[in-house]
């Protein structure tokens, strides 16, 4: 059995004074999954011009990572050009946040929740480089199946009849390894929702964070909530 860090999580509709307040967009309904604010966990929410981050300050990582995918944002994004240019987020404290050095000389890539490919504008491009929207990934998982991964999701956003929705994030288990100085969280698992209002169907992508991952079928939406303890879409009756 997995040992998350991640453990009760209830859906509820956005209010004016809630995480997520200046970005509901970004989730079904307005309505984000809420992880109780445990101390341990050190939850903030960071609303980015592309996408939305629960990010904890104990892992260092992203708790989960939200987007809202449309054809026209993604048809820009192929003439915007990467900036590379990875940088610490500011709006976290010190203590709460990944540094470049913490990658250096790791052995691991710096692994974008929200793909710079997703990204529409100039802006939201850059800020996906925030290293609060990473997480330590091997980097021939990073250059292969979870690239294939990213790149089957666009081309289903694309084919959609409206918007979709999209929640990335990392899954630990007890043992996990740490890099840098910083001692960030590297991942066992990833998982990647995707739900499609226009159809009400959801499914996941889930790949181990190793070299030899490849990229299956994917999960459906209930075995993900059972894998992860988190429903993401709670009161939604998502067809599998």
């Amino acid at each position: 059995m997995l040992h998350l860090i991640l453990a009760v999580v209830a859906t509820t509709a956005i209010a004016a004074d809630t995480p997520f307040s200046d970005c509901p967009q970004y989730f079904p309904n307005n309505a984000p999954p809420v992880i109780q604010q445990q101390e341990e966990l050190k939850a903030r929410a960071l609303c980015f011009s592309g996408f939305a981050v629960l990010h904890s300050g104990k892992t260092l990582t992203p708790i989960y990572v939200a987007e809202r995918l449309s054809k026209a944002a993604l048809v820009a994004s192929q003439d915007i050009p990467r900036t590379n240019k990875y940088f610490a987020e500011a709006r976290l404290p010190v203590a709460e946040r990944s540094t470049k050095d913490d990658y250096s000389g790791s052995g691991f890539d710096q692994w974008h929740m929200a793909p710079a490919g997703d990204m529409g504008t100039e802006e939201s491009k850059a800020q996906s480089f925030s290293l609060a929207n990473m997480v330590p990934q091997n980097p021939v998982n990073n250059q292969n199946a979870w690239r294939k991964i990213e790149a089957d999701t666009r081309k289903y956003a694309m084919r959609a009849e409206g918007d979709v929705f999209v929640i990335t994030g990392p899954v630990f288990e007890s043992d996990h390894p740490t890099i840098g100085s910083n001692q960030v969280w590297v991942p066992q698992h990833l998982f990647k929702l995707v739900y499609d209002p226009s159809t009400n169907k959801a499914w996941a992508h889930w790949m181990d964070n190793t070299e030899e991952a490849k990229a299956g079928k994917p999960i459906s939406y209930e075995e993900l909530v059972k894998r992860t303890g988190i429903e993401f879409l709670q009161g939604w009756h998502v067809l599998q």
